[in-house]
């Protein structure tokens, strides 16, 4: 790997000589400006404004524009001399927990290669006291005219370092989320872990870019003479809108894909038939009560009504048969 940077790891009293080499590659496919017509290359010449000719990559240099539209020339020799001690050095500040770190200001990665045989020792100290610590360390260097932030970790037996963004250059997330008052039930993180449990994890170097590996076989096809592959249909499927029902078939499709049982229990819809069935019972159990009052009252009535007709019979009884006994008068 081809070093971008050279210069050293200021480690307290410690130097260490480094190389700064890219960690990372893209592999995106790049296209050419052509012109539609007759796909002939689109090309920006850089001319010259107070010569008005073209101007060749050697001829360019680095100038400032002034406020006032003053060009001010800068040169390499300028910038190796800026008043920094990060100008050649990776400057650690010092060593924090890796989980202080926020990835939203992680950029740019870089292998640090050791320098020379002498590098080799002073290297492999910091090394091993990142790995021993569990930290990481934080760094300032200068790289393309500016200065810049960086966190050292260690991947294998290599340093490597991410450039991070400056706090103030990590915009807040106003405005991002709903501004809305939503409530989550139970239920639905119940089904939303359950996802995210059988999703389960990946091993990340099985995953691959197959936006490039389609835009290969177009290109492939059309470089042949071909017709393009066809696009696959998209799977179809109705707006769901219940947010429940999206996890729970979710859940279901992930586990079909894996081979596994695709049952889904639908604990929420249970709760909410149960819910549902005890809302019905209720009135039902009050009706029946009103109408057991209501016969209660009856009932009560009826027997009141037989007594007082009891009594007055055997009232009336009574007198009759005093009339029966009443004992004749004789005549003398």
């Amino acid at each position: 790997m081809r070093s971008i940077w050279n210069g050293a790891i200021s480690f307290g009293l410690v130097s260490i000589p480094i190389k700064l080499v890219n960690a990372t590659e893209s592999h995106a496919i790049s296209f050419r400006q052509v012109h539609a017509e007759d796909n002939g290359r689109i090309r920006y010449r850089k001319f010259c404004e107070l010569e008005d000719r073209e101007v060749t990559q050697s001829e360019i240099g680095k100038g400032y524009e002034d406020a006032d539209g003053t060009i001010i020339p800068i040169t390499d020799d300028d910038l190796s001399h800026l008043p920094l001690p990060t100008a050649r050095t990776i400057e650690i500040v010092a060593f924090v927990p890796a989980d202080r770190i926020d990835p939203l200001q992680m950029d740019a990665a870089y292998y640090l290669a050791a320098s020379g045989a002498p590098a080799a020792k002073p290297y492999t100290l910091l090394r091993e006291a990142l790995k021993r610590s569990h930290k990481v360390a934080i760094a300032k260097y200068a790289l393309r005219g500016r200065e810049r932030l960086g966190m050292l970790r260690v991947v294998g037996d290599a340093i490597a370092m991410h450039g991070l963004l400056w706090p103030d250059e990590v915009r807040a997330p106003e405005g991002v989320a709903p501004d809305v008052d939503v409530t989550v039930r139970d239920k639905e993180l119940d089904l939303a872990d359950a996802l995210m449990d059988t999703l389960g994890e990946v091993d990340l170097a099985d995953l691959h870019d197959e936006y490039r590996t389609a835009l290969e076989e177009v290109i492939a096809a059309k470089a042949a003479g071909e017709a393009p592959p066809a696009t696959p249909e998209p799977a179809t499927g109705g707006k769901v809108l219940d947010l429940m029902a999206a996890l729970e078939k979710s859940v279901r499709a992930a586990k079909e894909s894996r081979g596994e049982d695709a049952e889904v229990t639908p604990m929420p819809r249970r709760a909410a038939a149960k819910k549902t069935a005890a809302a019905k019972k209720a009135p039902a159990k009050k009706t029946a009560a009103k109408k057991t009052a209501a016969n209660g009252k009856t009932a009560a009535a009826g027997k009141t009504a037989a007594k007082k007709t009891a009594a007055t019979a055997k009232g009336t009884a009574k007198k009759t048969t005093a009339r029966k006994t009443a004992p004749r008068k004789r005549t003398a």
